[in-house]
């Protein structure tokens, strides 16, 4: 019998350090899981909004989200969009999607990073929300003044104008290619779900990594 106790201890002490070790071992895992995310902005709010002309009534309508998304490079980044306190929800739902499809994203920085100039933004396919500014070539105030507009991806999903002019400089429109937009995207049809437009259905002009949603 004593020696049946010997045994069933050593088992149990076995387990109990096999367990141990998986727990490290899981514990290690997800930390290199976590580690394995490259950062692209890690700004705090007052960073992030350093600079801006905004009254301070539009200022603390903000919020800073971080967003994850895979890269063009396949990697997981981390991103960051500030965005008005009214959209926060939709913006992390549909993140999520964009993550879950792999759907590539260049990066994602507070314009601030591009001292406020939104053509040196989408010249460096950025994507971005909030930039007090006036809507190109008028003096009425864009809607990313108030944090309700996202641009994704500008360089691939540039703006087309009526007589062929397109920016940022450089760009072209391939709906075949990966991280473009097309009416028939998820991720355009998940937008215009919750009650967003999307620039590549203006009229006008088309504006094809713009998202808005208006109060």
């Amino acid at each position: 019998m004593k020696n049946l106790s010997g045994i069933i201890l050593a088992i149990s002490l076995g387990l109990s350090c096999f367990n141990s070790v998986m727990a490290e071992n899981s514990i290690v895992e997800g930390k290199a899981a976590e580690d394995s995310v490259i950062i692209d902005s890690g700004l705090s709010f007052s960073k992030a909004m350093a600079g801006t002309k905004a009254p301070r009534e539009i200022v603390d309508s903000m919020a800073i989200v971080d967003v994850r998304y895979y890269s063009t490079d396949g990697k997981l980044h981390q991103g960051q969009l500030i965005v008005n306190n009214a959209v926060i929800d939709d913006v992390r739902a549909i993140f999520g999607l964009i993550e879950k499809m792999k759907f590539p994203i260049y990066k994602a920085v507070p314009i601030v990073k591009y001292n406020w100039s939104d053509d040196a933004s989408m010249e460096d396919n950025n994507t971005s929300a909030f930039n007090y500014r006036f809507i190109a070539g008028t003096k009425r105030l864009s809607n990313h003044s108030s944090g309700r507009a996202i641009d994704i991806n500008p360089y691939f999903n540039p703006v087309i104008y009526a007589d062929g002019r397109v920016s940022p400089r450089g760009a072209k429109y391939d709906k075949n290619a990966t991280g473009v937009f097309t009416k028939d995207s998820p991720i355009v049809k998940e937008f215009i779900k919750r009650g967003w437009r999307w620039g590549g259905n203006f009229k006008s002009f088309k504006d094809y990594h713009h998202f808005d949603k208006a109060k």
